[in-house]
């Protein structure tokens, strides 16, 4: 069957998935007309599963009752602390069952919430709480000591509400275990209703911060609409590949999923926690990832799926005591976020007897706008499949007008109800990339005739490792600022399982020193340790620049071959 037939099957009016037009800032758009309709709605609807488990983590294991419980009562609190419509509240921790309470409390009650990379470092997270205006931030003891020291020079920061504290807190600092008491305790919680909240499915709900070439992290402003979109985006895609193999899409099931990529990401918390909750799934998150604890999981808890990026797929995969674990229980490795060699693909199906996926989104999306999956990806390895049915992709030309026929490579465009409202009080930058109810991605891409999408490059300067952003700007500009340096390139070099690693070129000042390991200490000391360079390259002269004084990147790539 082709996408086509598939996609008009299963969108027929009455289907499950069946369309409708709303208006999204001044634009028609089509949407999912069977969509809950805010994250709220899907909490308050969460309570049906009861006793089932929403959350384990070591040997917390949350029920989706106690979840609700949870958030309820500190959504009662945040309300409490003055917290209300529009307010933003930050969430900086690990991957631990208080992450979802936090996040659906603040959202319940018309909050937006600012999901910070935990992995940043103080002047990092010191960014993403300025710039977003934080009223309340909640946050793990980890996250807390690197912080803490900051928080007098945040003027919109009236609370911190610190999970786990490892040593008692100051003042304007609380334990949110005296609010809602630790996972373990959260089933005896009272039962009480949500605050009262009047929402709207286009109401701003969160900011996730990503990057751009200028180097400054820009908060995407999501909205209620744009999260229940994945829910029944991820649905349709399962649906098609059924149709698409000849057979009659079973309903739903609660599924167990390994959880390894960090929540503070669209893909897990929007592709992965919204479909979870929809269809009373259980999640398992790890405090870190670790291969052998992974096997053990899976084992253990008899995971249905995982992966996140292909890193996980290729450790897992060529794990020595691989052998030793029953992984009957596993069905689905999917992953996104980072390149994947054609060679995983085979290799996931051949030996695990699992179906591989992927797809393409970015934060701007609210991760997934194609998917990729089964015989389909078997039969495309380096497609990242074909658009849901309420999504629309194109290529273009330099014109940022003109549609490029199938199979020419040209900036990727793409709409739908996934698209986020903008950057957050960045009108110059919004007004850049969104368009007419388009995005205008920067990645480099092509269509094929029958729909399938194909990254070819990525226009905007990023290296991905392991699925996380590493915005080169932002390095070379530390580089800089060392005295030796006085012209500094950060490119992308491959690596087998992280897809790609960041390595870097500099050119030193006349008589000046620097070695490799001094200039990468002293990126380390001033960014999180994922954006250091891995490898250092030095030339005697200046980099490479083309007529436009752009440095030819490409260029320098060669510099790293084996």
């Amino acid at each position: 069957m082709s996408l086509t037939q598939a996609s008009a099957l299963l969108t027929a009016p009455g289907a499950k998935f069946e369309l409708d037009q709303a208006v999204i800032q001044g634009v028609s758009t089509r949407v999912w007309k069977n969509a809950p309709p805010t994250m709220r709605f899907l909490l308050e609807a969460s309570r049906a599963y009861g006793d089932r488990l929403f959350v384990i983590h070591e040997d917390e294991r949350v029920s989706y009752d106690a979840h609700y419980r949870a958030a309820a009562a500190l959504a009662a609190h945040l309300v409490a602390l003055g917290v209300g419509p529009g307010d933003r509240v930050a969430l900086a921790m690990r991957n631990l069952p208080e992450w979802p309470v936090a996040f659906f409390a603040g959202v319940a009650i018309g909050a937006i919430m600012v999901p910070l990379n935990a992995w940043w470092t103080g002047a990092e997270l010191d960014y993403g709480l300025r710039d977003s205006g934080a009223k309340v931030l909640i946050v793990d003891g980890e996250r807390h000591a690197r912080l803490e020291s900051l928080y007098p020079a945040l003027p919109a920061l009236e609370r911190v509400i610190v999970a786990r504290a490892a040593a008692p807190l100051g003042e304007g600092t609380e334990r949110l275990e005296d609010a809602i008491g630790t996972p373990h305790g959260w089933a005896d919680l009272p039962d009480a209703a949500l605050p009262p909240a009047t929402l709207a499915p286009d109401d701003d709900a969160t900011i996730f911060y990503t990057s751009g070439t200028t180097g400054a992290p820009k908060g995407a402003l999501g909205t209620h609409r744009n999260f229940m979109s994945n829910i029944l985006s991820s649905g349709f895609t399962a649906a098609r590949s059924y149709l698409r193999r000849g057979e009659t899409p079973p309903d739903p099931t609660p599924r167990v999923s390994l959880t390894v990529i960090p929540m503070f990401h669209v893909t897990a918390c929007s592709a992965g926690m919204m479909g979870s909750i929809a269809s009373g799934s259980t999640m398992v998150f790890m405090r870190k990832w670790d291969a052998t604890q992974a096997l053990q999981i899976i084992e253990r808890e008899r995971v249905n799926m995982t992966g996140g990026v292909p890193t996980i797929a290729w450790q897992l995969l060529e794990h020595p005591d691989r052998a030793q674990y029953d992984l009957s229980s596993l069905d689905t490795i999917a992953y996104g976020g980072a390149p994947s060699a054609p060679e995983l693909v085979r290799r996931i199906h051949e030996e695990f007897g699992a179906l591989p996926g992927n797809g393409w989104g970015m934060t701007e999306t609210t991760a997934t706008v194609t998917q990729h999956g089964g015989e389909d990806y078997l039969n495309r390895p380096d497609s990242a499949g074909a658009p849901v049915a309420a999504a629309d992709i194109e290529v273009r030309g330099r014109d940022g007008v003109t549609v490029l026929p199938p199979g020419t490579i040209g900036e990727l465009w793409a709409r739908g109800p996934m698209i986020v409202k903008g950057y957050w009080n960045k009108p110059e930058a919004t007004a850049a990339t969104f368009v007419d109810g388009w995005v205008r991605t920067g990645d480099l891409a092509r269509i094929d005739a029958e729909g399938f999408l194909f990254i070819a490059d990525r226009a905007k300067d990023i290296v991905i490792r392991g699925g996380e952003n590493i915005y080169s700007i932002e390095v070379e500009n530390v580089l800089y600022a060392h005295p030796a340096v006085t012209d500094a390139a950060l490119v992308g070099i491959p690596h087998r399982t992280l897809g790609e690693e960041p390595a870097a070129i500099v050119h030193l000042c006349p008589g000046c020193e620097a070695s490799e390991a001094e200039l990468q200490a002293f990126v380390r000391e001033r960014l999180a340790g994922f954006k250091v360079p891995v490898a250092i390259r030095f030339l005697p002269e200046p980099l490479p620049r083309n007529a436009n004084g752009k440095i030819l990147k490409r260029d320098l790539k060669a510099l790293f071959a084996d």
